[in-house]
């Protein structure tokens, strides 16, 4: 079974779930200021969700400075997070009720 690794620069930790992975993100790391319109987010997933569901591809590649393969990128790991994470259980760890 592979594990989940947290993908923030600097962070070597990985996880066993895909749920831990985003929590420690949420919880572990410093927010993220949208460079687009200024909204402060977990980094990470949360960060990459913001980014693609608030804004468009151009405005993404224009704040920061990204290219092509860096919106497939980010696209590529939103879609295998959503695909595999249980979000509603993310969301109640995060809250605390749970």
């Amino acid at each position: 079974m592979s594990r989940w690794a947290c993908g923030l620069k600097g962070c070597d930790a990985a996880f066993d779930t895909v749920e831990d992975a985003v929590v420690h993100q949420t919880t572990a790391h410093e927010r993220h200021e949208c460079q687009v319109c200024g909204t402060v987010v977990p980094d990470g997933y949360f960060a990459i969700r913001h980014a693609f569901e608030e804004h468009t591809r151009a405005e993404f590649v224009r704040a920061y400075d990204a290219d092509s393969d860096a919106v497939r990128e980010r696209e590529a790991i939103k879609s295998e997070i959503e695909d595999t994470a249980d979000l509603q259980s993310i969301v109640d760890r995060i809250d605390g009720t749970v």
